[in-house]
């Protein structure tokens, strides 16, 4: 067995700064390059795939024998920043856990994937291990996403840091924006002016009553339900005149069976309620980026193993939970590939002081390995 916890130093002492998080950042070649020479010592088939340049993904393959199924492992390279932290990549261990940028999220998790892939390549299987080390989560989850389009798993595990809770679904979250249209106007004529910031005010109103009324409903056994928040607002043009526009930009955070369309429907209404009662008003809806909420059934085969894996090796199985955050696994979900998180404990994701419970890693690899092979029969 590979020494996992060897591993992860080796991980945590790459620097592997998201880019798009930190101008300047040393991004992931290194470490996809480090992962790569890994994989292949392991005996895997390695494909290094250039999302961005500069900026791979590694595609490690644990070919079967033929027949079985084809499990996908997954996390991500790339970490948050590291200001505050002091020797943020020299790894240290102590009190059983391992301190460092990224040890909790997600190089553990990482880690304990590479390692059962490597085992499952000694195991001839009959189907597939393919393990995807992406780069990108922190921001923009295009590593997974460019995974998505290429690669075909019949269930995948994502290795975020869940604390050995099964993970089996997650919040969405879209984006709009609410512009009101007011006339421009010197601020002495108020006969000729119309205040967009103003007509914007009941806007604000009826959308605090709309979050209220989501909070109030939880209809999702997990997740409970969706919420929204105004996030940003900018209008009017000086300050000696009628501001002609204000836009309002909301977070609509979503549950399974929300999309986008329904979503718009609700601020559509509220925009047709308020014009019904002021002829002056007048506003326009753009709806913006989306992710998808991600629901997993508690009763699909990788769920089912999982649970019985845990069992196994931690004595107790997993709860079942859901988050409130968005992950990779929905866009391997919309990709038609089931997903779900399991993964270490420990606690600092982004944190100045961020580390990883040793135990909970090596139970992982077992987690992960036994599950392989039940599920690659």
């Amino acid at each position: 067995m590979h020494n996992v916890i060897s591993l992860l130093e080796q991980l945590v002492a790459i620097d592997s700064v998201n880019p798009e998080l930190v101008a300047g950042g040393a991004g992931e070649a290194a470490i996809a390059h480090f992962i790569a020479d890994w994989l292949r010592a392991a005996g895997l088939e390695v494909i290094v795939d250039e999302v961005r340049p500069g900026r791979p993904n590694v595609i490690g393959l644990a070919r079967g024998t033929g027949g079985g199924r084809t499990l996908m492992l997954n996390g991500h390279t790339d970490t948050v920043g590291v200001a505050g932290m002091t020797a943020p990549h020299r790894p240290q261990i102590a009190n059983g856990r391992m301190y460092g940028r990224g040890a909790y999220d997600m190089k553990a998790g990482l880690a304990a994937c590479m390692v059962a892939a490597a085992e499952a390549k000694q195991r001839n299987l009959a189907g597939d291990v393919l393990i995807t080390a992406v780069m990108d989560e922190e921001f923009g989850g295009k590593g997974t996403i460019a995974v998505a389009e290429k690669y075909r798993a019949d269930a995948a595990i994502i290795a975020e840091p869940t604390e050995l809770q099964l993970v089996i679904a997650h919040r969405g979250s879209l984006w709009l924006e609410i512009e009101t249209h007011g006339k421009a106007a010197h601020g002495s004529m108020p006969h000729l002016g119309v205040d967009a910031i103003a007509k914007m005010g009941r806007v604000l109103v009826e959308i605090e009553k709309l979050g209220e009324r989501l909070l109030a409903n939880p209809t999702h056994p997990l997740l409970k339900s969706g919420s929204l928040h105004a996030s940003l607002i900018t209008g009017g043009q000086e300050l000696s005149s009628y501001p002609q526009s204000c836009v309002l930009s909301i977070e609509r955070r979503t549950i399974p069976g929300e999309t986008p369309e329904s979503c718009s429907a609700e601020f559509q209404q509220i925009l047709d309620r308020i014009a019904a009662d002021d002829p002056a008003f007048r506003a326009s809806l753009r709806p913006g980026f989306f992710l998808p909420p991600m629901e997993t059934s508690a009763d699909s085969p990788i769920a089912r193993l999982i649970m019985r894996q845990c069992s196994a090796v931690v004595g107790q199985p997993p709860a079942i939970v859901g988050v409130p955050y968005w992950t990779d696994a929905a866009s391997l979900a919309q990709a038609g590939i089931p997903a779900l998180l399991f993964g270490p404990s420990g606690t600092g994701a982004h944190a100045v002081e961020e580390w990883v419970d040793i135990k909970s890693v090596e139970q992982c690899v077992q987690i992960f390995l036994q599950t392989a092979v039940e599920f690659c029969k």
